[in-house]
């Protein structure tokens, strides 16, 4: 990989300031946190996109948060490849994921949306499941909550204490991804939860 190589780190979320701080939104808390590590800040693109350009180790990265509702992320991410002449292959969509327990992250590349609607319009949009996926663990709602009122909630007063660690562990994760390639940054995220 060499210097000149961009990614592309996008965070699936809802913009606006009544979303802000709720589960469906972990993706941009990442983002934010890149965004904050590199002093960048975010910037409109089009009406589609927010976008922020850091550097990781020589390696320049478009950081991007979605300017349309969580569900129709694929456009605007389609849009930000195009723009920056990003590929698939070097794409990090980060996601809530009601699959892995609230503490709990894991990197993959592919595989299906597992009920993720975001997900599934950005593969859609893209014309491929081959991009990579960091997934954000919030849990489960508790019994008889429907989900869709349980991720656009705020997280609670005991999740929010260990969010900035959660968050910088991820942000870690897709520094390393970068440096060190999938496998490395998967061990060293595993081993950062145990």
């Amino acid at each position: 990989m060499t210097s000149e190589e961009r990614w592309v780190v996008a965070g699936l979320g809802n913009p606006g300031p009544w979303f802000a701080g709720t589960r469906h939104n972990a993706g941009f808390l990442v983002v934010d946190r890149l965004a904050e590590r590199h002093g960048a800040r975010f910037r409109r693109r089009g009406i589609r996109c927010r976008v922020a350009e850091i550097e990781v180790a020589g390696r320049r990265v478009v950081l991007a948060k979605p300017g349309w509702t969580i569900n129709l992320s694929g456009g605007p991410l389609a849009g930000v490849l195009r723009a920056y002449r990003g590929t698939p292959e070097r794409l990090l969509v980060v996601q809530d994921d009601l699959d892995f327990p609230f503490g709990a992250a894991r990197l993959k590349r592919g595989g299906g949306p597992a009920g993720h609607n975001g997900v599934r319009s950005v593969g859609e949009a893209l014309g491929t499941r081959d991009f990579l996926r960091l997934r954000f663990g919030i849990g489960r709602p508790p019994k008889g909550q429907p989900v869709g009122s349980f991720v656009l909630q705020k997280f609670t007063q005991t999740e929010q204490s260990a969010l900035p660690d959660l968050v910088d562990r991820c942000a870690d994760a897709a520094e390393e991804l970068m440096l060190s390639g999938l496998g490395k940054a998967q061990n060293a995220l595993h081993a950062a939860q145990a």
